[in-house]
């Protein structure tokens, strides 16, 4: 394609994906832009040479969502009997949920600019979230008389807890970016124009560790999410009895001892 809705970089072990639809805020309810960010996540995932990915858009929208015109259409599939629907929603925007917790490694929100329901909603899919001074959040369903259909209440809850989550679902309010520091969706706002350099600042010190210690950390968090403690205890014990054995781990133990910097290769 001459100009993707989806940019794809990936260098020093850091991969950027750019929503890349500006002149329509990049909305994620179509199924072009849906293939597309799969396609890129897909590869990201495939990558052993990538240790953390950012996700930003085009100025000057993060992301607004679903498009409300696609909605109103009486032709639109989500106008017609409620079994087709519904599997429109877990045939598209669903997988998105499904690819971001799926990653392997951690993800950073560079979040531009508004970001407004599924754009919200795909802020908090990501581990992390930097905001620009220029970004708003809304979770804004409920104004169009509709629900969270993309598991964000699912994230939104274990982000923000449920009192919090409860505030942004049922009020349908927009919350700037010094609000959403105040509120912890966001681990810091800086300005506009530092936002990629800051993501990528961020992005570097996760780079700069084990490859395979990353991916591992991430899926033990995974795990913490939906396990007892007596079940988690037990995969700790089974995943760092496997991080003992790397090559990774005997560098680090080498570097430490003989005061320098480690050089990971991912073994």
């Amino acid at each position: 394609m001459s100009n993707p809705l989806v940019l794809l970089d990936i260098s020093d072990r850091i991969a950027t994906v750019t929503l890349n639809d500006p002149a329509r805020r990049n909305p994620v309810s179509g199924t072009a832009m849906i293939a597309a960010l799969l396609e890129a996540l897909a590869k990201v995932q495939a990558d052993p040479e990538v240790s953390v990915m950012i996700l930003t858009g085009a100025d000057p929208a993060f992301c607004a969502g679903g498009d409300i015109k696609e909605m109103s259409d009486p032709e639109s599939v989500f106008r017609k009997e409620p079994l087709a629907a519904a599997q429109a929603y877990v045939d598209g925007v669903q997988r998105l949920p499904q690819a971001l917790y799926n990653l392997d490694v951690p993800t950073i929100a560079a979040v531009n600019g508004p970001a407004v329901g599924a754009g919200c909603d795909l802020t908090m899919m990501c581990d992390m979230r930097i905001a620009s001074d220029r970004a708003k959040f809304g979770e804004v369903f409920l104004n169009l008389g509709i629900i969270p259909g993309d598991a964000g209440s699912w994230f939104m809850l274990r982000r923000l807890g449920h009192q919090k989550a409860a505030d942004l679902t049922f009020s349908g309010r927009m919350v700037d970016a010094a609000e959403a520091l105040e509120m912890g969706m966001v681990l810091e706002v800086v300005a506009h124009d530092r936002l990629m350099e800051r993501a990528r600042e961020r992005a570097a010190v996760i780079a700069s560790k084990s490859p395979r210690a990353v991916r591992v950390a991430k899926r033990l968090m995974r795990n913490a999410e939906r396990m007892d403690l007596p079940d988690f205890l037990n995969s700790a014990a089974a995943y760092q009895a496997l991080m003992h054995q790397t090559e990774d781990h005997r560098e680090a133990l080498a570097a430490f001892i003989e005061k320098r910097k480690p050089v990971f290769t991912g073994r």
